[in-house]
């Protein structure tokens, strides 16, 4: 496979309602990605925008923000799904030979969605739907699995989410950097049992995007290119019911397949630093043990350990991951971006020492359907 590299990096800060619109925010996110890249529109060959009709509340909502993304007279193509398989687009664009270098971009604003009725519209209409299912009465499901192969405890899942809404607090772009203690997560509100209020991620709006080129194109650019050292992705069956909720059978297929491409042997020593999709905090746990940092239910060793905090064997979620900040579609994209600038050395606050190899990790579907793994390097 040809080698293509992530040459820019925009996101905008994660808040609970912004009042810019669906293109201001683009705008804001790709103006960022080419100012970081030291590049101009006009440098850029092929555009492609991630997002959802369901959740902009409009039929075809690319076409809302194609301009946005500076799309004019380009070739441009719409993903409807996380942000790293709409990179992962991207890259195809450029390896069909047709582009040298694309502008991906993916907004979100939830304030201005329902997500139960929205999350209940992706399960089965015959069966699913008329219960009343969403994304989180099934993670709630999912995490009860868990509990019960693993003997993970709910105190587990809470050390998660102090891990990284403490991590949050070193992150500009955060929307929810807070100290709280395993007992404040254990005294919030019930939202469905046995999550609580801040063991979920919270509604927010955002964007971000990413500059992707091949060898060719780099001389356009002036920022020196990450690249893409591996990549896969697998889905599970849509139903809930077809698979073992406490395990990740997806997750570990694409791991296994990025890591091969990129010549990882053991992950939890290989890799400096990972950025995962924890849109629920038990979710950090059971991607741990898909992605091959520990062995299959043993996942909440390493939380109680601290081998993921900013100090531990492999820091994971330094940003403050999706349980702090979640723009839904823009989520994934970010776990992208802040393993790119890990890479890069640019984190700041959140920066890991000596960070030369890095994963990013999304999802779509309901507890975690599909996964797309990035493992990206200097």
């Amino acid at each position: 496979m040809s080698k293509i590299a992530i040459v820019g990096v925009g996101q905008t800060t994660c808040t609970r309602s912004k009042i810019d619109t669906f293109e201001e925010m683009v705008f804001e996110a790709a103006s960022k990605a080419l100012a970081d890249a030291g590049a101009e529109i006009g440098d850029i060959d092929n555009v492609v925008t991630v997002s959802n009709d369901f959740w902009d509340g409009r039929t075809i909502s690319s076409m809302a923000v194609q301009e946005a993304a500076g799309s004019w007279g380009k070739d441009v193509s719409t993903v409807e799904g996380d942000g790293t398989f709409g990179a992962l687009y991207g890259m195809m664009r450029i390896l069909s030979g047709s582009f040298d270098t694309t502008l991906v971009v993916s907004h979100m604003k939830g304030s201005e969605s329902i997500m139960n009725l929205i999350t209940n519209a992706m399960f089965d209409p015959i069966y699913q739907r008329g219960m009343g299912i969403d994304a989180t009465s099934a993670a709630a499901l999912q995490a009860r699995s868990y509990m019960t192969m693993s003997g993970a405890t709910e105190e587990d899942f809470a050390r998660v989410s102090v891990k990284n809404h403490g991590n949050a607090k070193n992150n500009p772009y955060a929307q929810l950097p807070m100290k709280i203690t395993v007992g404040d997560v254990m005294a919030s509100r019930k939202i469905a049992e046995p999550l609580k209020l801040l063991d979920c991620s919270p509604i927010g709006d955002g964007a971000a995007a990413v500059v992707l080129s091949n060898k060719k194109g780099l001389k356009r650019f002036r920022k020196e290119p990450v690249w893409i050292k591996g990549v896969a992705h697998c889905s599970d069956s849509f139903t809930l019911g077809y698979r073992d909720l406490a395990k990740s059978r997806a997750l570990k297929e694409a791991a296994q397949k990025a890591y091969k491409m990129a010549g990882i042997k053991k992950p939890l020593k290989d890799l400096d630093v990972a950025e995962l999709y924890d849109a629920y905090s038990y979710m950090e746990l059971m991607w741990y043990e898909g992605l091959g940092f520990a062995p299959e239910g043993k996942g909440y060793e390493l939380i109680r350990e601290n081998a993921t905090g900013m100090k531990g064997e492999l820091p994971v979620n330094p940003s403050g991951g999706v349980v702090s900040s979640h723009p839904v579609f823009v989520a994934g994209m970010v776990r992208l971006i802040e393993a790119t600038l890990q890479v890069r050395g640019e984190a700041g606050k959140r920066q890991v020492k000596g960070a030369k190899t890095a994963l990013a990790h999304g999802i779509n579907g309901p507890c975690g359907q599909a996964h797309c793994v990035y493992v990206v390097g200097a």
